[in-house]
């Protein structure tokens, strides 16, 4: 059992995290992750393993296909490290999360839904966002050094939206093509230290992903989640998801909301989480922790060598 002052938390990626080659290292050394990219390939009935590990990079691009393998690679690496977490009484999990499409890879860690589920519900996701994206030409943007009320203040001026509160200095602006760019541009005059436009193919977490809503809210009426068996903390409120109808509505609300991952962490850091593993592709989320808890620790399991931190 580990003490109030020292808990563990399981973080994992969103999209942005994805990579020709990602997870290849351990499908090769470990039977339990290449079950997993097997049995996702089943589900989905092509080789998604075989686009993760050889691309082509523009395939794996599409949201609809870089959702499912940034889940599926996340969860190779968590099935490989099972073995090893479970003799580490340090980093038995007081809490999970995930950044945006990330928070479905922390509900199967969590038990709450099932990986076949898991796995066709991102798919569909993508899917609906890519159209969303085609509906109205949308854009994304990075503001750093820039404070959330100034920049709060920024959006209600040009009309975008904050989508992504990763940290006090960065913040992702989501919206129309011109409204975003007008943001950046009046943000910049106002003192944000760097604006950087995102390559992305729609407006994320806005407004303008108003027509994927209803179609998860569909895909998901199919779907029985459970409560977690280690409360995973929502992109939405920033606060524990505890029954399967809070999860449900959780993931219907987060595709057109604002991520609060600085929120998210803030929360999980005061309730005595001192250690944050990000088991998936990339370093992003390693990155975020390190700026919103300087003080934390901060493990980070993207590729098979980083397995070996997991030890007791």
């Amino acid at each position: 059992m580990q003490t109030t002052t020292n808990k563990t938390a399981y973080i994992f990626p969103g999209q942005g995290a994805q990579a020709v080659g990602m997870g290849k290292d351990v499908y090769e050394q470990s039977p339990e992750a290449r079950a997993i990219f097997q049995k996702a390939d089943e589900v989905l009935g092509f080789s998604l393993s075989g686009l993760c590990f050889n691309g082509p990079e523009q395939e794996l691009l599409q949201t609809v296909n870089t959702q499912p393998a940034i889940l599926v690679t996340s969860l190779a690496y968590h099935a490989a490290g099972s073995d090893l977490l479970k003799k580490n009484a340090r980093l038995q999990p007081s809490f999970m999360a995930g950044h945006s499409l990330g928070e479905y890879t922390a509900l199967v860690a969590a038990d709450a839904l099932d990986f076949a589920d898991a796995v066709r519900l991102v798919r569909e996701r993508g899917r609906l966002m890519q159209h969303a994206g085609t509906l109205q030409e949308g854009a994304m943007g990075a503001v750093i050094g820039f404070e959330e009320s100034l920049l709060e203040a920024v959006c209600k001026e040009t009309g975008a939206e904050l989508a992504n509160l990763n940290s006090d200095d960065q913040i992702v602006i989501s919206g129309g093509k011109e409204a975003v760019a007008a943001a950046l541009k009046l943000a910049e005059a106002r003192g944000a230290k760097r604006v950087v436009p995102l390559r992305v193919s729609g407006a994320f977490h806005s407004s303008l992903m108003a027509p994927a809503v209803e179609g998860m809210r569909k895909a998901l009426s199919v779907v029985n989640p459970r409560s977690p068996r280690v409360p995973v903390i929502g992109n939405v409120t920033a606060q524990p998801l505890t029954n399967p109808k809070a999860i449900q509505e959780e993931l219907i609300k987060q595709i057109s909301s604002p991520v609060q991952w600085n929120r998210t962490v803030r929360y999980m850091a005061a309730q005595g989480v001192k250690t944050f593993v990000e088991i998936g592709p990339g370093s992003v989320l390693t990155g975020l922790v390190k700026r919103i808890v300087p003080e934390a620790e901060a493990i980070n399991v993207s590729k098979a060598e980083g397995l070996a931190a997991l030890r007791a």
